[in-house]
């Protein structure tokens, strides 16, 4: 967030596509960020997700409303949606260069106060493998660390 917190609207395009058009497309909804979503093209979670909820109440406070092109229960296809040009998407700050190399997305503007969270669940009440630990400490100490 601007302290963005977790989550931020992507423009995406296809690789085949020249990258142009991406930038473009970002460029587009970049300008004016928020006030120009309201009536673009989105690619969302389904309504009973947490994050919808989040986004929604975001778009409300914001008096944008989204053209919704599509609902997707999984993340993944929605992305896949979103590099083939079918709209704006949420994605995590955490996999910023994951999005930017797999799905040649730009950002297109930080949403404040909209968060997802990721647990790490075990049975053991202390993380006790050096390698789960490794993995835990390196997700607090670089994946889910807060931007400035």
């Amino acid at each position: 967030s601007a302290t963005i917190r977790g989550r931020m609207p992507w423009a995406s395009n296809h690789r085949s596509r020249a990258r142009r058009s991406t930038e473009r497309l970002a460029e587009r909804f970049r300008r004016g960020f928020p006030d120009c979503l309201d009536g673009a093209p989105f690619l969302l979670p389904t309504s009973h997700s947490v994050l919808r909820r989040a986004l929604d109440r975001w778009f409300d406070a914001h008096g944008i409303r989204p053209r919704i092109v599509a609902e997707f229960d999984d993340s993944a296809l929605m992305k896949v949606f979103g590099a083939h040009d079918k709209g704006i998407f949420p994605a995590a700050m955490a996999i910023e260069q994951d999005i930017r190399r797999d799905f040649s997305a730009r950002l297109v503007g930080l949403v404040d106060g909209v968060t997802e969270h990721f647990y790490a669940i075990t049975v053991e009440r202390r993380i006790k493998h050096p390698a789960v630990q490794a993995i835990s400490q390196a997700a607090r100490e670089s994946v889910f660390k807060t931007p400035v």
